[in-house]
């Protein structure tokens, strides 16, 4: 189905309308998902049962007709196949067994282990490749190896991923070790669900924005470069998408640096500016600011129009700068796309 709108804008194509979904589309903000997951009893269940985790991911599609559907899980499965214990607490979020010492890198499970905990994503993968209208894009993905280990290192999110930074200055050794093993599962667990079904996949480094000048490149270009070259060795014109959040200036380059098909753009940037410094290097995705999707109105039409003609002249995928929030209002998601769609 290579007449796909997002797959055209991804090869480079612009088109009178951006295609549009976006991110955490199915989530709490959706009655009709709460309901599946009071159903799936927590979220891990959820994320684990693939007739409801597909489920999940259709609901947006049948209420909006998005353009494509992202895969539902979390990137927190991922190294938990590894072998760290993994658990959500109610309002509060993941926590993760730490791995901080050379002795537990070296105490996960070898890549090759990882499938048996992630068979029932897959599964949900297939589901979806039947499931999808034929003109829906069905998107994978997983955690950037910075994002992922930053979990694993402080055993929950931080607003300053201080742990991560403190083992990166101090013990680099094991501080690479765990980026390297993230890196190599990562490749194995993206290619295992372009084998389900995925036609595209997309990498989201959420805390790219706290890495500086060199361990920007070393921790956030160089592993994402590693993770798409061998994405598209193994399938040859995988599009694939990198989502460095906050990066600022690092988004300057950042898709010919690793070889992405697409920059997704937060909202810390003006999309002026990135039409001007980024989108001149190929497609870009993104960039409402979220929280329109709770406040609506007025500025809500005008914002929306004003992401539209900033990146008319290129190639875009029409998304928010970062993940739906519970807080938002059906009807206003149902405005947006309107709004775009009748740009």
């Amino acid at each position: 189905m290579t007449d796909k709108t997002i797959l055209r804008a991804l090869r480079g194509e612009t088109l009178p309308t951006p295609p549009i979904w976006m991110m955490r589309q199915a989530g709490r903000y959706l009655p009709e998902y709460r309901a599946t997951r009071a159903q799936a009893g927590d979220f891990l269940s959820l994320c684990y049962t693939p007739d409801l985790a597909a489920e999940v991911t259709l609901q947006p599609i049948r209420r909006y007709g998005f353009d494509a559907a992202i895969l539902f899980a979390d990137i927190l499965l991922l190294p938990q196949a590894l072998g760290p214990k993994l658990w959500f607490e109610t309002g509060e979020g993941p926590r993760m067994e730490t791995t901080t010492t050379m002795d537990q890198v070296k105490a996960l499970k070898p890549t090759d282990a990882i499938h048996d905990t992630l068979a029932p994503v897959y599964e949900t993968v297939r589901i979806l490749a039947r499931e999808l209208p034929r003109e829906t894009t069905l998107i994978g993905f997983a955690g950037s190896p910075w994002t992922v280990a930053t979990y694993m290192i402080a055993g929950r999110g931080s607003k300053d991923q201080g742990a991560a930074h403190r083992l990166k200055d101090t013990d680099r050794a094991t501080f690479q070790a765990i980026i390297d093993r993230v890196t190599e599962a990562t490749i194995d667990y993206l290619s295992a669900q372009v084998q389900a079904g995925a036609e595209v996949v997309k990498l989201f480094d959420s805390w790219a924005g706290s890495l500086k000048g060199q361990d920007f490149k070393d921790f956030a270009v160089k592993p994402a470069k590693e993770i798409i070259s061998a994405l598209k060795a193994r399938h040859p014109g995988l599009p694939i998408i990198a989502f460095p959040r906050e990066a600022g200036e690092g988004y300057i380059g950042f898709a010919k640096a690793t070889g992405a098909d697409c920059v997704a753009l937060d909202n810390s940037i003006t999309p002026e500016w990135a039409a001007e410094n980024v989108q001149v290097s190929g497609c870009v995705q993104g960039n409402l600011a979220p929280e329109h999707m709770v406040t609506g109105g007025d500025a809500l039409v005008r914002e929306t129009l004003r992401v539209v003609n900033a990146f008319r002249k290129g190639p875009h995928i029409f998304n928010l700068g970062h993940g739906i929030t519970p807080e938002a209002d059906p009807e206003n998601v149902k405005l947006m796309i309107d709004t775009v769609r009748g740009a």
